[in-house]
């Protein structure tokens, strides 16, 4: 039997998250490769690059146990962005329905399909770097052997406004429905 890996996974959604992060977190907790063991709160971000004004998105972290490889868990998230309304655009700050980025995957150090693990924004944004600190703040990161807590609380909060989204945050376990 193949050994399950520990995998953190940051979800954004800033087209209608009132209703894709609750049904993303009900995909992740019933797929059948994926075991959900954990979640962040969800968090109220200001977006980061993308052209023009756009809407604020909702960020959480998610811990994951698979006995997927980095390559085939990409394509699974993929697939389930697929699902959830997401269409891949030149924009890659385009708004979206969901977005799943692999942030940590056990201690692997490398690149999957041209994106690096672990996600270098860890180190450089607070939508990534709370969320994962609030998940696993104990966890390390494989290059710089800094605790996710005391990544997060090296972030500047003052440049990105983040607040508990209270809506969202109730999710029941029932795709699209909050408490």
């Amino acid at each position: 039997m193949e050994p399950k890996h520990s995998v953190i996974v940051l979800l954004g959604s800033n087209i209608d998250p009132e209703r894709n992060m609750p049904a993303a977190f009900a995909r992740l907790a019933r797929h059948p490769d994926l075991t959900l063991v954990g979640r962040s709160r969800v968090y109220s971000t200001e977006p980061v690059g993308g052209q023009g004004p756009q809407p604020r998105f909702a960020n959480a972290a998610v811990h994951l146990h698979t006995r997927l490889t980095p390559e085939q868990l990409r394509r699974t998230l993929r697939k389930l962005e697929t699902e959830m309304g997401r269409v891949r655009t030149a924009d890659k700050y385009a708004p979206r329905p969901m977005d799943m980025d692999i942030v940590l995957y056990d201690d692997f150090v490398g690149s999957v399909d041209g994106s690096p693990i672990p996600d270098p924004d860890l180190l450089r944004h607070p939508h990534v770097a709370i969320p994962c600190g609030e998940l696993a703040p104990e966890r390390r990161h494989p290059i710089t052997g800094q605790t996710l807590a005391e990544i997060a609380a090296a972030m500047d909060r003052s440049t990105i406004d983040i607040d508990t989204c209270n809506g969202i945050d109730t999710f029941n376990g029932e795709e699209g429905e909050a408490a």
